[in-house]
This record gives structure tokens, C-alpha cells and sequence, in this order.
């Protein structure tokens, strides 16, 4: 009975073990033959990451609703060398396609890209030769390298249009192709190319920058098909968005984005909690409005294979564990600005062919800014030369070592004497000071004779070689004929103190509010003086009265000083802000309202007779010829500023209009461009195309309406 029961036992038992291997050997049939395939699949989704997703950036328009900037959809080739088995084979391969497919890569070593290699500090920028300094200091490779020093010497004299040596890059080559482990057989060029990515690499890796290397942007369809097809592990294909241009023009008020440097990230947006490879404005509007542009980044799961690939995870939001909130990305709102793209086109336009057309060789650039009277809004500011921002990328070494340097804007960041645009504000302190009455007559002799050991001449004395003044003149007359001894005595007798308080209140030496980076000048004075290391004298009020000292201001200032004028006094910030919207355009997120830096109480009878002497510029004076078929009155002023004995002094007109019922100021500076009466012709055309146009009477669209 036991043994019977034992053989039972042992039965029972090889039977379950028969049934389990036979189980065992159906789930591995299953695993390797059935769903082989899909597990296979499976198993290569190992990593799992969370990826910060930018949002769309928001759209810039104009005044009346024309879509300046938007996005569109493009195409990005990001590496990640931890999924490259041969790192190098794998970048010669796509560094091939590259070349097949006419694709230009991101490499920012300065190094030419064929023999005889040498370093190209002339035409790199100041930050890839910091990073190249900062790298080979840390891989103790500097003394393969020039001086900073010789570095920084050649790229100042290339801008400057000397020209210059290339130091031998040989060495340093030689040093990276034996640290990236270059197969010597293979060719210079290529070897160059290779390299240079590699160092790419070697600058985030070491952290000399923290930008994310985007290997190459915006590639066509084809490229990545080539690329898919040679199934390269570690390189990617991102989608992104990038901005699109819908005009060529206003490249100086619009701006760019572009990845951040480190320096912004330490100073700005770390502490705003941007990703620190986000894209951000740099100039102009894109940078002031940056806060409303930008949107709110998402963050997403995502799986990758052991090739680097995203296999799953294109909408899997991440989910705020404490709010419940779905961290999708919020596109950023749309800016709409005071801008009315058709004047600055026309703008940009007059203003190049007058200048170009201007007879003086020593012509070098200038600028026109046109500003509502009524709020500070900017409707048109041009700068010459100019640029396009749709090349910028493609044409950015010749735009920077272009002596022209159009990549200034000349309205906002560089200054001027304002020779005679500026002796309404003399006219005006004098008058409110109590010094001269609207009446008050002030005889020219040709010389001011109030000091014994100087004694400056007016214009039309020196001009006329000494036969010729205004003889009597007040305040009206004074102005259409921009007599020098009116306001050398209106000047003296104000005093330099009270010149400077009303050179304030009308804006000039002081910030306009702009939304944009600009210079504040300054206004000549004791101060000023006693800065430069130098001694005031009671007789230089004579020449700071007239505009002819060392004063400087800005074209837009010059603008907006008109503009208090013609309002009545009434000073307002400079603006570039209208309105902003949601992104899908339903709700206003904020509108702007308009600032009043100061107020100037000016007797209506004072400020009458300035502005009649404006108004005789161009029905009596100078200007005359220009205005007389525009159909609107407009008060102008004509300059010239002195800048060098041997070169042209520069031009410079300021006016509004209409007279009765003022609407826009406007203010051209041209350098070297000689009489400011030279200009008048530029600002006419420029107003006939405002008032011709409709620009001034266009309707805005009112809320919750389809933008044209």
C-alpha cells in the first residue's frame, strides 16, 4: 500500500512538471513567434524623460490689425551623442547628407571651413570667441591659440574696415582631432567639419554655454527623409515653430528672437522660470513685449528607444500633482502696436531715396520718426540704412561689418546736436520767463556784441561775407528766419539753468518712455561740462541756446518735443504699446493708457507766437517751395549742426500738422547730410502720403471684430 502510494505520489508529480514545461515551452513560443514582434517593440522603450515643450509665441501686429510677425511650423536636427555607438561615423554620415541636401549646420568655431585654416576672429562674434577661450581654458589647449588680446584686435580693426592677419589654426586643429579621435586618413575639409561639431558638443558638455545645440534649423522635407532612411541613432527630428515676417520693413522696431545667453539666463529668466534653451526676444518689440509673446512653456512624458527615437508620449501631458492642472503649453497673447506699417513703409522708403539723393558725399545714414501728437503713439520710426529681418541670419556678418552699421537704430540709440530745431525751446523759456514778450523786438547786427572777447555771428552775416542781417526781428521772425542773435541774447538772458529745466520738461536729454532700448543724451550745461573734465563760461549758453553746443539728443525725442509743442505743452511717453489680446484674439489682456510725464502751462499767446514762426517756415521761409501744394498747413523748423570742420554738418527738420488741429509730429535727422532745409522736401512727401492716404483717418476695429 505505501509503495503503491509512493508510485501515485511520484506520478502525480512528473505529471505537473510535464504540464508546466509544456506551459513553459507555449509562453516562450508565444513570447518569441507569436508576439515577438510587438514585445521586441516593447522592450526597446527603456527611458523614460519629461521634455519642456515652448509654447507658441504670440503675434505681433499693427495699429489697424496687419499681421507684422506670426509663426510657422518648421523642422529642427537636435543630437544626442548617448545613443551613438560611433559618434564620429554617425556625424560623417549626416554631415554628408548634409552637403547632399545643401544644408547648413550650426558650427560657431572660429576656424575657416577649408584650407589653409586659420582663425576667423574678423567675423565671428564676441561671443563665440569667449566660448572658444572659455573651452580651450578648460581643456588647457590656449596655448595652441593667439593672445585675447590679438583676438580681439583683429575682429575691432575688421569693423572698423582695416584690414587684417589670420593666425594659423594648424595647431589647434591638430589638438582636436586628437582629442575627438579623428581617423587620420580622413580628409582636412571633412575633418574640419567633424571637429567643429564636435566642439559644439564639447561647449555644452563642459558647460561653457547652456543653450541647447540645435545642429540645424528650419530643413526641408527632403533632408529629413534622408535622414530617417539612414536611421542615424541620436539625431532627431523636432518640430518647432518659427517666426515669420510678414513685411520687410520695421526690421528696427519689430526685432528677433533667438536662444537666450547665459547671460540672460543668470540676470532675467531663471528667475522668471524659463527652460534655459528657450527662445526669447533680443531687440525691439519681440524683447519689450517678451513678458506677453512668450506663453506659458507645458511639460510632456515622452519613452525613447535605445536609438534615441520618441516612441510614445506626443500628447501626454504632464499632470500638476497638487492643482490637477494638465501642464499643456499656453501660447503666448498677440501684441498689436502703434505702428501703421503703410507709413513706415512709405517712411522707410522717402527717407532712403531723399538721402541717397542728397548731393553731399559725406552722407552716412539718418532717421525719420513720425509721433500722434495726441498720446506719444509711434506710427512710423525708420532708420538708414536698414536691413531685412527675413535674411537677417544669412546676411548677419556682412550687416555686422557693414560701416554703416544698419544694424543701429539711429532713431532711438544715437544722438545729435539739434542745431536751430532746438530754439522753440529757448523761445519758449524766454517767453514764459518773462525775458521778451511775443512783441519784443531784438536788432541783428551780425555779431552778438555782448562779450568783448566773443562775439559769434548769425548765419546769413557769416554767409553773406559780412554784408547782411535780419535787423529787427521778434519772436515769429525770428524763428522763420532762424536768427542766431535773437536767441544768443533770448539765451544769455534766460541763463543756462532755466535752459536746462525747459530742455527737460520738453523731453530732451531725459528717457521717452519707449519700450525700446534707447540712449537719453544730454543736454550742454555746467554739469555736463565739469563731466568731460572741462570748464563752463557764462558765453557757452550763446551756443547751447541755438542748439550748437555739445547737446545731444535723439530723433525721437526730437519728435516727441514737437509733439509737446503742438499739443500745447502737454508731454506724453513714448509709446510703442497699443493694446494686447488673448491669443485666439477673444479678450483684451490689457490696453494702454496713455502716460503724462509732465505738463508745460504755456500762455496760449507765447506758444501762438512760436508756432506762427514754425507755420512761416513753410508759407514765407526756407521750406516754402515744398508745402505750398499739400493741401494741409504745417509748422516746421529747419537745422544744421556743425560736426567736423572737414565733413557737411548734419540736416535736420522737425514740423507737424495740420497747423489748426495738430495730429502727427515729425522729426528727420540726416548725418552730414548739410542744410536742414535740404530735408523739407523728405518730410513733405511724408506727409502728403499721411493725409493722402487715409493713415490719419483709418478706423480701428472695434473689440471682438475680425482683424483685416
Amino acid at each position: 500500500m505505501d509503495g503503491k502510494q509512493f508510485h501515485w505520489r511520484v506520478r502525480s508529480i512528473v505529471g505537473v512538471l510535464f504540464v508546466i514545461l509544456i506551459l513553459f515551452a507555449w509562453v516562450l513560443y508565444d513570447l518569441q513567434y507569436v508576439h515577438g514582434a510587438d514585445y521586441l517593440a516593447q522592450s526597446r522603450r527603456k527611458i523614460a524623460k519629461t521634455e519642456t515643450v515652448e509654447a507658441a509665441r504670440g503675434k505681433i501686429l499693427d495699429r489697424y490689425g496687419r499681421v507684422l510677425v506670426t509663426n510657422r511650423e518648421s523642422y529642427n536636427v537636435s543630437l544626442d551623442t548617448s545613443f551613438m555607438e560611433d559618434t564620429n561615423a554617425t556625424l560623417l554620415k549626416l554631415l554628408d547628407i548634409c552637403r547632399q541636401e545643401g544644408v547648413t549646420w550650426t558650427d560657431t568655431l572660429p576656424v575657416s571651413a577649408e584650407a589653409p585654416f586659420v582663425f576667423t576672429f574678423d567675423t565671428a562674434g564676441s561671443g563665440a570667441i569667449s566660448n572658444l577661450y572659455a573651452l580651450s581654458s578648460s581643456l588647457k589647449w590656449t596655448s595652441t591659440l593667439p593672445e585675447r588680446e590679438e583676438a580681439d584686435g583683429i575682429r575691432a580693426a575688421a569693423q572698423e574696415g582695416q584690414g587684417v592677419s589670420y593666425p594659423s589654426a594648424d595647431a589647434f586643429l591638430d589638438k582636436l582631432r586628437a582629442y575627438y579621435e579623428v581617423d587620420p586618413l580622413l580628409p582636412d575639409n571633412e575633418a574640419r567639419a567633424l571637429v567643429g561639431v564636435r566642439y559644439e558638443l564639447s561647449l555644452r558638455s563642459r558647460e561653457v554655454t547652456y543653450n541647447a545645440y540645435v545642429f540645424a534649423q528650419d530643413v526641408e522635407m527632403s533632408f529629413i527623409v534622408q535622414v530617417k532612411e539612414a536611421d542615424l541613432p541620436g539625431v532627431n527630428i523636432d518640430t518647432t515653430t518659427v517666426r515669420e515676417y510678414n513685411t520687410a520693413y520695421a526690421a528696427h522696431l519689430l526685432g528677433r528672437v533667438g536662444l537666450m545667453s547665459r547671460a540672460e539666463w543668470d540676470n532675467v529668466y531663471q528667475a522668471l522660470d524659463y527652460p534655459y534653451n528657450a527662445s526669447v526676444g533680443k531687440e525691439g518689440a519681440e524683447l519689450a513685449f517678451e513678458s506677453y509673446l512668450h506663453g506659458t512653456p507645458g511639460k510632456r512624458n515622452l519613452e525613447i528607444n535605445d536609438q534615441g527615437k520618441v516612441v510614445s508620449g506626443d500628447d501626454n501631458w504632464v499632470v500638476d500633482p497638487i492643482s490637477g492642472e494638465v501642464l499643456a503649453p499656453d501660447p503666448g497673447d498677440n501684441v498689436i502696436i502703434t505702428l501703421d506699417i503703410k507709413l513706415q513703409e512709405a517712411v522707410e522708403r522717402i527717407l532712403a531715396n531723399g538721402i541717397e539723393s542728397l548731393k553731399s558725399e559725406d552722407t552716412e545714414g539718418g532717421a525719420a520718426v513720425v509721433i500722434d501728437v495726441r498720446d506719444g503713439g509711434v506710427l512710423a520710426m525708420a532708420s538708414y540704412p536698414t536691413f531685412d529681418l527675413t535674411t537677417y541670419t544669412q546676411n548677419y556678418n556682412e550687416l555686422l561689418s557693414d560701416p554703416l552699421n544698419p544694424l543701429l537704430n539711429r532713431a532711438t540709440r544715437e544722438v545729435y546736436p539739434p542745431g536751430s530745431t532746438f530754439k522753440m525751446v529757448t523761445a519758449i523759456g524766454a517767453l514764459e520767463e518773462g525775458i521778451i514778450e511775443p512783441d519784443t523786438e531784438i536788432l541783428d547786427t551780425g555779431r552778438y556784441r555782448y562779450y568783448d572777447d566773443y562775439q559769434p555771428q548769425c548765419w546769413i552775416y557769416r554767409d553773406s561775407g559780412g554784408a547782411r542781417t535780419h535787423n529787427l526781428e521778434n519772436v515769429s521772425d525770428a524763428i522763420m528766419d532762424s536768427c542766431n542773435v535773437f536767441f544768443f541774447d533770448a539765451g544769455r538772458r534766460l541763463g543756462i539753468s532755466l535752459l536746462e529745466q525747459y530742455t527737460a520738461a520738453f523731453g530732451l536729454g531725459e528717457p521717452t518712455g519707449i519700450e525700446l532700448s534707447e540712449e537719453t543724451g544730454w543736454m550742454d550745461g555746467p554739469e555736463y561740462t565739469e563731466s568731460q573734465g572741462q570748464t563752463w563760461y557764462e558765453g557757452n549758453t550763446l551756443p547751447a541756446a541755438i542748439g550748437q553746443g555739445n547737446s545731444r539728443f535723439t530723433p525721437l525725442q526730437l519728435a516727441n518735443y514737437v509733439a509737446t509743442l503742438a499739443n500745447g505743452g502737454t508731454h506724453y511717453a513714448a509709446h510703442l504699446l497699443k493694446e494686447v489680446k488673448s491669443n485666439d484674439f477673444s479678450q483684451v489682456v490689457e490696453r494702454y493708457e496713455p502716460i503724462v510725464l509732465n505738463q508745460l502751462d504755456i500762455d496760449p499767446e507765447n506758444l501762438s507766437a512760436v508756432t506762427e514762426g514754425m507755420l512761416r517756415v513753410t508759407t514765407d521761409g526756407s521750406a516754402k517751395a515744398y508745402f505750398a501744394d499739400l493741401g494741409v498747413q504745417v509748422a516746421a523748423k529747419t537745422g544744421s549742426a556743425q560736426v567736423s570742420s572737414a565733413t557737411e554738418s548734419n540736416a535736420l527738420f522737425v514740423c507737424f500738422a495740420p497747423y489748426e488741429d495738430p495730429e502727427i509730429a515729425l522729426a528727420i535727422v540726416v548725418e552730414k547730410g548739410g542744410s536742414g532745409s535740404l530735408l523739407a522736401s523728405i518730410a513733405a512727401e511724408i506727409l502728403e502720403y499721411y493725409f493722402s492716404s487715409g493713415s490719419g483717418m483709418e478706423t480701428v476695429t472695434t473689440e471682438n471684430t475680425l482683424l483685416r
